[in-house]
């Protein structure tokens, strides 16, 4: 016996909600090990409000770090 579908919610917007959850996981991930690199160049409060940041706010907070924050983080040639 075939499992019954929603009729409400088609089954490409299941797929298309799950596929998106993921990217934004990814994300977060990829953010969080970015920041765990670079921890060693920023203040301990620095890292807690970036971590904070990626965490607490979705999509953004990640984005943010991996183009504004890893860019501030890296140490400053004395040329």
């Amino acid at each position: 016996m075939p499992e019954p579908s929603n009729p409400l919610i088609p089954a490409g917007f299941d797929v298309a909600w799950t596929a998106s959850a993921v990217i934004v996981l990814l994300l977060l991930v990829v953010a969080l090990v970015s920041l765990a690199r670079t921890a060693r160049n920023l203040t301990p409060t620095q890292s807690l409000a970036w971590t904070l940041v990626a965490i607490l706010i979705p999509v953004l907070g990640p984005l943010a770090w991996l183009f504004i924050g890893r860019r501030s983080a890296e140490p400053r040639s004395a040329g």
